[in-house]
C-alpha cells in the first residue's frame, strides 16, 4: 500500500473533518448572534454588512492575484463598511463571521483523528477567513488540539490554497522529506494541486476524484478503516 512508507499526514479541515461550515446563505440571519454579544446595529445593517464582507472575500478567493496575500474579515469589514465603525464594534462584526464560518467536528471524526495520530504525525493546513482562535478552541474542546504536531492557518499568514506555500511550511516544520508525507483533502483545485505543487502526494476523500491523486475515498473514515 502506497500509505505504508508515509510519516506524516497533511490534513485540510473543511470538508475533510469538520463540516456544516460557512453559513452564509441569503437567507442567514447574522443578528441572532450578534445581538447575543452587544452588537448595536439594527438587523438590517448587520446582515448587509456581513453578507458584503462574504461577498468581498468569496470574489477573492480563487483569484491567483490574492493567493499570497489573502485580505482578513477585518480588511474586508473596512473596505465594504459604509461608515466608521469603532474598534469594539468591529470585534463583534468579526466574531460574527467567525461563528457563522466555523463547522463542527462530528464524534465519528474525532475518533478517526485519533487513531490516524498513533500511525501518523499528524499537521492541519487550513484555510479558514476569520482569526483562528474559534477553531483553536474547538480543538481543545474536542480534544485534538494536542494531535497536530503543525497547524497552518491562512488567517494567520495571508496564504490560502492552491497556494504551495503552507505545504512547504508545514512540511519543513515537522521536519519530514516530501516523499515522507501525505496530504488528504476533499478539493481538487485546493488541496490536489496545491499539493502536487508543492512536492507532496495527494489523497482526495469527500467524493472529489482527480487521476492525479494517489487514492480517493468518499471520506476520512474510509481513509483511517483502510490504512490503519
Amino acid at each position: 500500500m502506497v500509505f505504508e512508507a508515509k510519516k506524516a499526514i497533511l490534513l485540510d479541515m473543511n470538508g475533510t473533518f469538520m463540516f456544516d461550515e460557512d453559513r452564509f446563505g441569503s437567507d442567514e440571519d447574522y443578528s441572532e448572534y450578534y445581538h447575543g454579544i452587544g452588537g448595536k446595529l439594527g438587523k438590517r445593517s448587520i446582515n448587509r454588512l456581513i453578507a458584503k464582507t462574504y461577498a468581498y472575500l468569496d470574489a477573492r478567493y480563487p483569484d491567483e492575484r490574492y493567493r499570497d496575500n489573502f485580505p482578513s474579515v477585518k480588511e474586508a469589514i473596512s473596505a465594504v463598511a459604509d461608515s466608521a465603525l469603532s474598534r469594539s464594534e468591529i470585534d463583534r462584526i468579526i466574531s460574527t463571521f467567525s461563528f457563522h464560518e466555523q463547522g463542527h467536528i462530528p464524534d465519528q471524526y474525532v475518533e478517526a483523528l485519533l487513531t490516524l495520530a498513533s500511525r501518523f504525525t499528524l499537521a492541519a493546513v487550513i484555510d479558514i477567513w476569520a482569526p483562528k482562535e474559534r477553531w483553536l478552541r474547538t480543538f481543545s474542546d474536542r480534544g485534538v488540539d494536542d494531535l497536530f504536531n503543525a497547524v497552518s492557518f491562512s488567517s494567520d499568514h495571508g496564504m490560502v490554497k492552491p497556494s504551495p506555500k503552507p505545504f512547504k511550511t508545514t512540511v519543513q516544520s515537522l521536519g519530514y522529506s516530501e516523499q515522507d508525507c501525505l496530504v488528504i483533502g476533499d478539493s481538487v483545485r485546493r488541496d490536489l494541486e496545491a499539493a502536487i505543487a508543492a512536492g507532496v502526494e495527494c489523497v482526495l476523500v469527500g467524493g472529489a476524484h482527480d487521476s492525479r491523486a494517489v487514492a480517493c475515498y468518499p471520506n476520512l473514515l474510509a481513509f483511517k478503516d483502510d490504512c490503519c
